[in-house]
């Protein structure tokens, strides 16, 4: 069975998809809240799938700058957005990052889980891929079975999924592009690689537009969709201008 590690930010407005803020007319506050909804449908994702989910959260401690405090209220609002997203967050499990890095906390999650814990397989999972289902992580699940790390590409070459059976040297490995950094490390380590579908990492404003485009595709083909970020989406009323070749996020 694969343990699903979800690696999730408290939803803080300034805290999480800075870049978004940026490049959008989004407000910190509204891409805090694009964040919250995004996690929910990856955590939702994870729990329909046939493996085990864990919500890996950052300690107050650990973030940055202001947001840093000892007493921190992270594990609460990580929590509370779980358990608004899953049907039965009990079985759900709540684990604090390790690690000063994206790559280093990734890295000590699946190191610990496969060798401390036996997990048959373990995946990383960024909470800002929306678009990823049961069926997807659930086929990465099978391709786990013949090889000993599976990739989820996103636009960018950039990753969503980070599946593996063994650990990796995860120093720096997810240096940019990350997809072809993990596929290097998991070779040196003597490792088949595998890939799963791609999925857009909503970071910035092109990935947005992205994302809006590839949503819109699914209501008109009635596939299913990432049901609480469309719903956010809805009600910051967002659309797609193409404006001298280049695609760009607007309020409708």
């Amino acid at each position: 069975m694969v343990t699903h590690a979800v690696l999730v930010d408290p939803p803080r407005p300034g805290l999480v998809l800075s870049d978004l803020v940026a490049t959008t007319p989004l407000s910190d506050v509204e891409a805090a809240d694009l964040y919250a909804a995004m996690a929910k449908d990856v955590l939702r994702a994870a729990e329909r799938s046939g493996g085990e989910l864990l919500v890996n959260y950052r300690d107050g401690g650990t973030l940055p700058g202001e947001y840093a405090d000892a007493d921190s209220t992270a594990e609460a609002e990580v929590r509370s957005l779980a358990t608004r997203a899953l049907s039965e967050p009990g079985d759900a499990r709540f684990e604090v990052q390790v690690g000063s890095t994206p790559a280093a906390r990734a890295g000590n999650t699946a190191t610990h889980l496969l060798e401390r814990e036996d997990a048959d397989s373990v995946s990383i999972l960024d909470p800002r891929a929306p678009t990823i289902e049961r069926t997807d992580l659930d086929g990465a699940a099978m391709s786990l079975r013949r090889a000993e790390t599976v990739l989820g590409p996103a636009p960018g070459g950039r990753l969503h999924y980070h599946g593996m059976t063994e650990p990796i040297d995860f120093d720096g490995a997810y240096d940019p592009p990350e997809l072809a950094t993990a596929a290097r490390r998991a070779v040196e380590a003597g490792h088949g690689v595998a890939f799963a579908p791609m999925h857009p990492v909503v970071t910035t404003g092109a990935d947005l537009a992205t994302l809006l485009s590839t949503i819109e595709a699914r209501v008109v083909a009635d596939r299913p969709v990432p049901e609480a970020t469309m719903e956010t989406l809805y009600d910051l009323d967002l659309r797609v201008r193409v404006e001298g070749g280049r695609r760009r996020v607007e309020r409708a």
